[in-house]
């Protein structure tokens, strides 16, 4: 049977009914739309394109399912690695390395620059954890009252908290979302950052310069820094703060820019974490055991790696921040992924893929607009179908043949995507990312979008890219960057 029979309204059904899905999901579940609800709703839609392929295409059941399965095995080695990355968060908070971070982070804050150095701290934190929501719920909740302190606007301050916060998500080796992109696109983790730095280091640097504008333009108050303090205190009082921890995550940069692969890299980042709390946390290790002596330690060491870490400091956004990792606070970013990808592997087998495929590119007229239709569909996906995630996998499936038929890099889609899908979602006040933002800071999404300098910035300095033909390689092209 033909596939190309269906018609593009035929072919939009199945979107379209996970569209209406997920903006129930976002009104009825808000930010925990992600934790079940979504990945429903991905197996709805998908059954409703396996029915449509049964009905009006004569398709046999086990050949889409088939093609289901092979769109799960593709995300199969991106799931492995977010596993693996849930252990790494735990180790090395219990470490001591995430806690220094942050420690540096609030030491250098000062009022003469608080927009950016708060767009700096939470870009060090982000790089850490691989989470912009891990960042803007917990130190981002410190700095906005920081900033009110200070005297600016709710607008300004989220805007910086989340610029930050994404830059360091985008670029961090730990995120889902930069392990979903080169995964989607065909390419590798790191080959997928480097490429990145030509399109994100410009758009942090505007993010930068527009802060710096802000900070010198504004006259505010000038604050207790008591919160400051006492997130500080916390944080020696229940770790040992050591600019030798640094040689953690210096190590893990040292192997990403020797091209070692993400899985070797990301196993040695915790063994080199289980080595520095043994060596620099004794004490904590000590307090949170219920044996004594080395298997004592052993023990929550393990425990933490499998379910995270809970700590108790005496200070709530430090225990909110660092209470968490594991290999188990990934399951739920694993379960939309392969849902996800059963969604897009019954409309790639069906057709209906191709379809919407055919129907965008027919504009396109070489590599310029090719980019701009895949930033393009990235952010319509994010404000359609509500999930950065889906906003990654849908257009990432869609433009991977075009990007073939180009002779184009599968890094160069990866960029697209990834500068279109992960950080214009927080933008879109239905869209998880921006109502679980709007909701943790307490900040209307339309309030803080002015100011999400980098969010708005990265997918406008891509599509200059794109269109001048600028940093986009060739297929047989490859760089030492």
């Amino acid at each position: 049977m033909n596939k190309k029979n269906l018609s593009l309204g035929i072919s939009l059904i199945p979107l379209l009914a996970l569209v209406i899905l997920m903006i129930i999901n976002v009104i009825v579940f808000k930010d925990s739309a992600t934790g079940g609800p979504n990945q429903l709703a991905l197996i709805i839609a998908a059954c409703l394109a396996v029915l449509i392929g049964k009905v009006k295409l004569g398709l046999k059941y086990e050949e889409m399912e088939k093609g289901m399965v092979e769109s799960i095995m593709s995300a199969m080695n991106s799931c492995l690695i977010l596993l693996i990355i849930g252990s790494v968060v735990s180790c090395w908070i219990i470490a001591g390395i995430v806690p220094t971070l942050i420690w540096i982070g609030f030491k250098i804050i000062s009022p003469a620059l608080f927009l950016p150095i708060a767009c700096v701290s939470c870009a060090i934190i982000s790089l850490s954890t691989g989470s912009s929501w891990t960042t803007t719920g917990t130190i981002g909740i410190a700095l906005m009252a920081i900033g009110k302190a200070y005297g600016f606007s709710d607008g300004m301050i989220a805007g910086a908290i989340i610029s930050g916060a994404y830059f360091g998500d985008k670029m961090s080796p730990l995120s889902d979302t930069t392990n979903l992109a080169p995964a989607m696109a065909g390419t590798d983790l790191f080959t997928h950052i480097r490429h990145m730095l030509y399109s994100t280091i410009p758009a942090i640097t505007i993010s930068l310069i527009g802060f710096s504008i802000l900070n010198f333009t504004h006259s505010g108050n000038t604050p207790s820094l008591n919160q400051i303090n006492e997130i500080s205190s916390a944080l020696e009082k229940n770790f040992t703060i050591s600019i030798w921890l640094l040689l953690v995550p210096a190590g893990v940069f040292f192997l990403v820019y020797k091209k070692v692969a993400a899985l070797p890299t990301l196993i040695l980042s915790i063994l080199f974490g289980l080595i520095a709390a043994i060596i620099f946390q004794q004490n904590l290790l000590s307090s949170m055991a219920s044996n004594s002596g080395w298997m004592g330690m052993y023990g929550v060491l393990i425990k933490s790696l499998g379910e995270g870490v809970s700590i108790k400091t005496g200070n709530d956004v430090i225990n909110d921040l660092l209470s968490r990792g594991g290999m188990s606070s990934m399951l739920s970013t694993v379960w939309l992924i392969l849902c996800a990808m059963i969604f897009g592997g019954a409309l790639e087998v069906t057709g209906m893929l191709q379809k919407m495929a055919d129907s965008i590119l027919s504009i396109v007229r070489g590599t310029g607009s090719l980019i701009g239709a895949t930033l393009a569909s990235s952010i319509f996906t994010n404000a359609t179908a509500c999930d950065q995630y889906i906003a990654i996998v849908l257009p990432g499936r869609m433009f991977k043949s075009a990007y073939e038929k180009y002779g184009l890099h599968p890094k160069n889609l990866s960029r697209a995507v990834e500068d279109a899908g992960t950080v214009t979602s927080v933008l879109i006040p239905w869209n998880s990312g921006g109502a679980y933002n709007s909701g943790i800071l307490g900040v209307p999404t339309l309030t803080y979008l002015p100011y999400c300098f980098f969010n708005l910035a990265s997918p406008l300095v891509s599509a200059f890219l794109g269109a001048m033909n600028l940093t986009i390689e060739k297929k047989r092209q490859e760089t030492n960057i």
